[in-house]
């Protein structure tokens, strides 16, 4: 039997310094610690700044955060091959004989996720979301069996200047996938709230929100006098003292990070490799 599960992270912070690598692969090595009895292996390819992209071979694709237009990368090298990538793994799992892959789309990848499924409206936001935010379940979401054990509302990090918005109904119907939380009640802006988190299928679910932060990785945003600025200019000094202190909660930030992707890889580990797990 295959004692090895293999992670493909693809990198789409375009050489941007980011703390969001760090953290998948933080909990990509404690997801080896929890599985004595097999080795995850994970291979980092940088699609937007050095055109490298996984192929098919991998058990489990983890696609990153990452600056800028989520329509860029339109007609570039990088872009058809992520999305070649995408309909060879759509093929796979539509094969019952196959082994299933994988598949995890954080915030950057998410808006590729809702360009490749055509799941919602991708736009630009009025105004940049950035900070520790309280996202809300949908129905489905307090039923999915890995929010299921986040509380209502939970909190989650989130860095933004495009969304998506408007579910395409008949398309999310079409492709059986579910909305599993979206965006805080903001009653005193005109504005629609965002989709957050969708699952396309047991396989391949993304969220709109950093999963992966922890508080070190938060801390190194906060601490940039820029993005306190920014925080404070729309919030208010009260409200970032109050996103400070929430970092360090237990059930803020940190349980977040480690229910959503721990519990995403448990359950990949498990599917692929059920007998040697045990499960």
């Amino acid at each position: 039997m295959n004692k090895e599960v293999k992670v493909a992270i693809i990198d789409l912070y375009n050489g941007e310094e980011n703390q969001g690598i760090r953290c998948i692969k933080d909990i990509l090595n404690e997801a080896d610690c929890r599985f004595p009895n097999l080795e995850i292996t994970y291979d980092l390819f940088d699609a937007r700044a050095k055109n490298e992209m996984a192929t098919i071979d991998y058990d489990i694709f983890i696609s990153s955060g990452g600056p800028g237009s989520p329509f860029e990368g339109e007609e570039s090298d990088w872009e058809a091959e992520y999305f070649t990538l995408m309909d060879k793994i759509i093929t796979n799992n539509q094969n019952i004989e196959n082994s299933k892959k994988h598949v995890f789309y954080i915030c950057h990848s998410f808006q590729l996720m809702a360009r490749y499924f055509q799941f919602g409206e991708v736009v630009k936001r009025h105004s940049k979301s950035f900070g520790v935010m309280p996202v809300n379940k949908t129905k489905a979401g307090e039923e999915d069996i890995i929010l299921k054990n986040l509380p209502e509302p939970f909190y989650a990090a989130d860095f933004r200047d495009w969304q998506v918005i408007r579910p395409n109904w008949k398309k999310i119907e079409e492709l059986n996938a579910q909305i599993l939380c979206i965006e805080k009640e903001r009653p005193h802006v005109p504005y629609e709230r965002a989709i957050m988190a969708v699952r396309i299928s047991d396989e391949i679910l993304g969220t709109q929100f950093h999963p992966e932060a922890d508080p070190a990785s938060m801390y190194f945003h906060f601490r940039k006098p820029e993005r306190k600025e920014q925080v404070v200019s729309k919030y208010g000094i009260e409200k970032y003292n109050e996103m400070l202190k929430l970092l360090e909660e237990p059930e803020s930030i940190p349980l977040t990070r480690k229910t959503v992707l721990p519990g995403f890889l448990n359950n990949a580990i498990k599917n692929l490799r059920y007998d040697e797990v045990g499960a």
